[in-house]
């Protein structure tokens, strides 16, 4: 197979005339030999810019304007002092950026511009600056797939890329003397440290660096993934090469030096530059039945050592959600989850050297390992959707000559290349295990080729290949791959097969298709062909996801090395282990984060605008407001009954319907949309299926165990009987939902329960007057915040009413304009009524006279009024509605004020 090129689609030509465009105005130079001043025994040939900076500036903007971005004032130039072969120099080099979509051919386009820079300016040295191995290996591949074709557009022109050796400086000494064109390709690694080759002094430059000969040539920089040089060390060290210039490319610029084009993932999403992503989300649900542990990471200080554990957490509505907390040794976890199963997780020691914790009940959790979270079974039936997704997809496009790729990320490379233990098997309480995912993978493999005749030939160990940056003896990562690494041949054979040679990988005669891999290949490098992402994590993944999708998102090739543009052909399908909600929002924050979204928020306040609301003297308040505080400022407590065994029934009609999913892996798809007006993603959903029931996996309850389990999850300050609690149990007719999910049943009937009590609560609620009172000098004097925020009134005790939200100000805008409203205030925070749900705390207290229809103004009236978006009680939330019964209770009944919910000051009319 060889690779073939377009080299008319548009959207690359914008982007290469964009950098061209900058020198317009330079002339073209034959050849530019270095001054004196680095010595004529090297001769170098360098490129050579004669525009001055405003020529650059004026160049610039037109090319933003012409591409709809916001023109620069000025060069964004990086400033250094470096050391030359003549002493120490300033160095003054601007930065363009170019933003390309990854999967849109960011790496042909930029050797295109090096190409184009010299046809037309005369420009010879160019160096490729890269921040890894594996994206170091992609540009060689990328170059060499594409020298017949881009000598094809470029008339022959004469011109050679070469890789930094720091064993060959022959290779530097010709590409300074070269009079063609030189694309040098390094790791920013090679240069960023005084001990690098290229700093030392060599008898063979008489006494000179390479890096003086690098610098004589003045090299216009490429920098390919610049987000990853933004180090202070690194920019000095970009520095030090005395670039004429750098030219940034990527998907995710950090800081946008000057950007000159910009293909966005929404734009290159709607034109179908890459392939349509569709999440599949293999997830738990409803299972809290085992006990949650997971070490995120240890933290040392000066004197102390915590562990952030995840747990899971009781919450206030009764419900489970996953949390992190920091602990220290001598912590209990039960303390922060609220729940009793955890009493026994004591810290018994954190240790820095192992990475684990250790708790007294002599369970060890080490860091990215988790305790009672059927890990081992997610991640199988994450491999089995995976492994059936791929059969399918390759009978699908197979006829069409495409050999479609799986890629699985794992973040612990021993679950794959350790040796599992031939009895091992996922039982009720296993771990993971070395090799775990390995043996899973060929598990999956070999029970589903059997359904697929295209495969039933092939062996597992065939089929896949891994690749993963290898541990160096000092302790550190180390990607280099050389006969004195300690890998097999073995291992060598798969790093050429995945890195270097993606012609034969896509080859529907090579057997391997699936690839697993750590960060190595999480940047940098890609497969047009990479059909399936498969995102093995013991968490939720923290890494990005446009820098997971990335790698699967150019467009499919065939056997004669087209791309092939059907969309029907080109679908990523993302196997996550998180719901397809998640996965589509956080890719949308991503993308925000990186691109703005217009209009996605309201304006920012200025913080530093701030005004003072000023309230009236005391003994200058206005009579109708001191008739109204004497009528509202009286407490009250409240006082309830419970009706026993009505509260039975209550509980026991709705829990006996309750439907409850026994504890289960669910495997669900969902297609990522593009909205074609507005940069936003949403998805559609294809459906979900049960792959696995985790029944079984803990110890049956007894009515003991069920019973403690409930008065676990109610809340306080719900208290009841175990009489009452066991009646609920022994009654209930959905026995068999306790047995199969008793931590699900638990929590839902526990929710049912405080519903119930809460609702005889409220329903039956009395207030009496207790004899005390708000005073009137809590009212503070003056509160100060942001102008936004403030609204000038006449008819109120402050000049001033703090409004937070555009709701209350045209409630305040308004009432200022109602001539029968003599005077309003909005409650402060403090004010508030007891009730069996929490704190009320009521809107707007308001002093008001009837108007007739005639204009003749009636007596007084004194109102206490909660604004809310619906008087509809069925349409206000449980517990709104509540405090709101209560509200009624404690004004009307026990003071007699008048009480009412109204949408709108126009509202008040209707009195």
């Amino acid at each position: 197979m060889r690779f073939h090129f377009d080299g008319n689609q548009l959207f690359q030509i914008k982007a290469i005339e964009s950098i061209a465009d900058l020198l317009r105005g330079q002339p073209r130079t034959i050849a530019d030999f270095a001054s004196p001043d680095v010595g004529s025994l090297f001769g170098p040939v360098r490129n050579r810019l004669d525009l001055d900076e405003m020529q650059l500036v004026e160049n610039l903007q037109a090319v933003q304007r012409r591409n709809g971005i916001t023109p620069d004032t000025s060069l964004q130039a990086i400033d250094e002092t470096i050391q030359t072969a003549i002493g120490q120099q300033q160095v003054r080099f601007p930065n363009f950026s170019v933003e390309m979509e990854t999967g849109t051919g960011k790496t042909y386009v930029y050797i295109r511009t090096a190409l184009e820079l010299n046809r037309r300016y005369g420009l010879r040295k160019f160096i490729v600056v890269v921040p890894s191995v594996a994206v170091r290996e992609g540009v060689i591949k990328s170059l060499k797939i594409t020298q017949d074709h881009l000598r094809t557009l470029y008339d022959n022109v004469p011109y050679r890329y070469t890789v930094y050796d720091s064993k060959s400086i022959a290779k530097i000494r010709q590409f300074a003397q070269s009079d063609c064109v030189e694309l040098l390709v390094m790791t920013i690694d090679s240069f960023n440290k005084e001990d690098n080759v290229i700093r030392q002094s060599m008898d063979r430059l008489q006494g000179a660096t390479p890096l003086f000969l690098v610098q004589a040539a003045r090299p216009v920089l490429i920098l390919d993934e610049p987000q990853n040089m933004e180090s202070e060390a690194r920019i000095r060290a970009l520095a030090s090469l005395r670039p004429l210039m750098a030219l940034r490319y990527s998907a995710t610029h950090r800081n946008p030096y000057n950007l000159v084009y910009r293909l966005t993932p929404f734009e290159a999403y709607r034109q179908s530059l890459v392939k349509k992503i569709e999440v599949a989300s293999v997830v738990k649900e409803d299972d809290f039945n085992q006990v949650f542990v997971r070490v995120n990471e240890i933290r040392t200080a000066a004197k102390t050592v915590q562990a952030k554990i995840a747990i899971h957490q009781r919450m206030a509505n009764a419900g489970i959600k996953e949390k992190a907390y920091l602990f220290k040794p001598g912590d209990c976890l039960q303390t922060k989850a609220e729940r009793p199963e955890y009493a026994s997780f004591v810290i018994d020691e954190i240790s820095v050297a192992d990475q684990a914790v250790r708790f007294k009940n002599g369970i060890e959790v080490g860091v990215g390992q988790t305790q009672g979270g059927d890990q081992a079974v997610l991640f199988r039936e994450q491999i089995r959707y995976t492994v059936e997704e791929h059969f399918r997809k390759q009978r699908r496009l197979g006829s069409s000559g495409i050999k479609v790729l799986s890629l699985f990320f794992i973040d612990r490379v021993e679950n794959y290349v350790g040796e599992p233990s031939p009895d091992k098997g996922l039982g009720r309480d296993d771990r993971l295990y070395p090799g775990i995912i390995r043996r899973l993978f060929d598990e999956a493999f070999d029970e589903l080729k059997a359904k697929y005749p295209e495969f039933a030939d092939k062996e597992a160990g065939d089929v896949r290949a891994s690749y993963f940056a290898q541990k160096s003896r000092r302790g550190g990562l180390s990607e280099t791959i050389d006969s004195t690494s300690g890998q097999s041949t073995e291992d060598r054979a798969a790093y050429n097969l995945i890195m270097k040679d993606k012609e034969r990988l896509l080859s529907l005669d090579e057997p391997v298709s699936f690839i697993f891999s750590h960060s190595a290949l999480r940047e940098g490098w890609d497969n047009p062909n990479v059909c399936q992402i498969c995102t093995l994590n013991q968490t939720v993944s923290e890494v990005k996801k446009r820098q997971e999708v990335g790698r699967g998102m150019r467009l499919v090739v065939n056997q004669r090395g087209d791309r092939v543009s059907d969309e029907k052909m080109n679908v990523l399908t993302v196997v996550a282990n998180e719901s397809y909600e998640l996965f589509v929002s956080t890719l949308q924050a991503e993308m925000e984060e990186a691109f703005g979204k217009e209009g996605a928020a309201p304006r920012p306040v200025n913080a530093r605008q701030k005004r003072i609301a000023k309230r009236k003297p005391l003994d200058a308040l206005p009579e109708e407001f001191i008739n109204l505080w004497e009528k509202i400022k009286l407490k009250t407590r409240y006082q309830v009954t419970i009706d026993t065994k009505q509260l039975i029934a209550d509980v026991l009609a709705p829990l006996n319907r309750l439907k409850i999913d026994p504890p289960r892996i669910v495997a669900s798809k969902a297609e990522i949309t593009a909205d074609q007006t507005e940069d936003r993603l949403d998805y559609q959903h294809f459906g979900q299926r049960v792959v696995a029931s985790l029944v079984g996996r803990q110890a049956v309850p007894n009515i003991v165990e069920m019973i403690e389990d409930l008065i676990a999850h109610i809340t306080p300050p719900i208290k009841l009987t175990r009489k009452t609690l066991i009646a609920i149990v022994t009654q209930t007719t959905n026995r068999q939902a306790a047995l199969d999910n008793p931590q699900e049943f638990a929590l839902q009937a526990a929710r049912i329960v405080r519903e119930k009590v809460v609702q005889q609560l409220v329903d039956g609620i009395q207030y009496f007057k207790d004899g005390t009172w708000y005073e009137m000098s809590e009212w503070v004097e003056e509160e100060e915040t942001v102008s936004e925020r403030l609204v000038p009134v006449d008819n109120s005790i402050y000049d001033y009413i703090v409004v937070q939200s555009e709701t209350e100000k045209r409630f305040v805008e308004k009432l200022k304009k109602m001539r029968n409203v003599h005077l309003f205030v909005k409650l402060p925070n403090w004010f508030k009524v007891a009730t069996p749900v929490g704190q009320y705390n009521p809107d707007w207290g308001l002093v008001m006279e009837e108007v007739d229809a005639f204009g003749e103004a009636g007596p007084l009236l004194y109102l206490v009024r909660e604004t809310k978006s619906s008087t509809v009680a069925d349409e206000l939330r449980g517990t709104e509605n509540q405090k709101i019964h209560c509200g009624r209770r404690h004004f009307v009944g026990a003071l007699g004020v008048d009480y009412d919910v109204i949408t709108s000051a126009d509202d008040l009319r209707k009195l």
